[in-house]
């Protein structure tokens, strides 16, 4: 399978400020909207100026319990996440073809899916059933829809506290092996963190002990093969052991609650990019600060791309583009132009929606 070429964003952020065209592409958004009941897609046209949608995208179509979406390598299709299983599809949304069953074995629950993260090089997919019981199963996949192993951690704890942290999942890989990070609430309050990884290539992985840390509120994954977390006094990378690190803490975010993270790596437009934001929902909403930081690019301080309310998803595409999803509106933001002269270029995309839920990029 082709694979896009990985263009420095420093070259691409060159190009934007000489008025060349370089590394501009058409990109295709696919959109999961109604709560996860529709998939639908937005093509823009990216000329060195704001993009533009075009009018022979596919109609949207109706999905059953849909979760996440994910790219998968050369961007030609993506993988759906549905509450029964997971499925890849082409870049017209068509074509579904399903993973292997991840829990059809004695010993497991047929799933209740979550959420699915994929790793830094975007070769392995992790995907998490949580039923209402507490139970959790994970599954780690290779990008055709096989299945590389399944594990069965400990019964979880279900937390009262609405503002108690999620269960997040991120994936790195240490020595060739595959290694799935699991934070989830904690009894007495914070996260715990599991480490899941299957050394001798059983089809059953092995679970780590859980190791309490303090509020774990996202993970994201660094092209260095780092892991991100988002805390309640800001973005700090987990050690080998899964705790945050709170003495390597990014200074470009402060020392402020965040609760989503997402990073660039597998972008097209390299790992350096990292994007953060603080979720108000439970305190009254209100708009926050999307911020926007070049790890690479020499600046002490992440810089404010918008001020948004109900941010569900963002993508980095290859087009040099931030598209940001939230509850009724997708929007495109570029990073290039807002970096090097504070322009921005915001487009909505798509408006009106309803229960706007996950976005990914392809190329039509």
């Amino acid at each position: 399978m082709n694979r896009l070429p990985l263009l420095p964003f420093a070259a691409l952020l060159l190009a934007a400020c000489t008025g060349t065209e370089e590394g501009t592409l058409p990109v295709r958004l696919a959109v999961l909207t109604d709560g996860g009941a529709t998939l639908r897609a937005v093509t823009t046209r990216g000329t060195g100026v704001q993009p533009v949608p075009v009018p022979d995208d596919p109609d949207p179509i109706s999905v059953n319990g849909g979760v996440a979406l994910g790219t998968l390598p050369g961007g030609k299709r993506f993988a759906l996440t549905l509450t029964g299983g997971i499925e890849s599809r082409a870049v017209n949304l068509a074509d579904p073809q399903p993973f292997a069953a991840p829990f059809d074995v004695p010993g497991f629950s047929p799933p209740c899916l979550k959420t699915t993260v994929l790793n830094a090089q975007r070769d392995r997919l992790l995907t998490l059933s949580e039923c209402e019981n507490g139970r959790q199963q994970l599954a780690l996949y290779r990008t055709d829809g096989t299945l590389v192993w399944r594990a069965l951690p400990p019964v979880a704890y279900v937390p009262t506290d609405p503002d108690a942290p999620p269960t997040r999942l991120a994936l790195t890989r240490t020595n060739n092996v595959d290694i799935a990070i699991v934070a989830r609430p904690a009894l007495g309050g914070g996260s715990e963190v599991l480490r899941v990884a299957s050394e001798t290539g059983r089809e059953v992985a092995d679970v780590s002990d859980p190791v309490p840390t303090p509020a774990i509120r996202d993970l994201a994954p660094a092209s260095s093969g780092v892991i991100y977390a988002a805390t309640d006094a800001g973005i700090q990378p987990l050690t080998e052991t899964g705790v945050p690190n709170a003495q390597a803490a990014l200074a470009a975010f402060g020392t402020g609650r965040v609760d989503r993270i997402w990073t660039s790596v597998g972008s097209g437009v390299g790992g350096s990019l990292i994007a953060a934001w603080r979720d108000t929902a439970l305190s009254g909403g209100g708009s926050e600060p999307l911020r926007l930081w070049d790890a690479a690019g020499g600046r002490t301080s992440a810089v404010t791309v918008v001020n948004v309310a109900e941010l569900r998803d963002v993508t980095f595409a290859p087009d040099g583009n931030l598209y940001a999803l939230t509850r009724t509106a997708l929007t495109s933001y570029d990073v290039l132009f807002g970096l090097s002269q504070g322009n921005w270029r915001a487009t909505t995309l798509l408006y009106n929606l309803s229960g706007g839920q996950a976005v990914t990029w392809l190329v039509p």
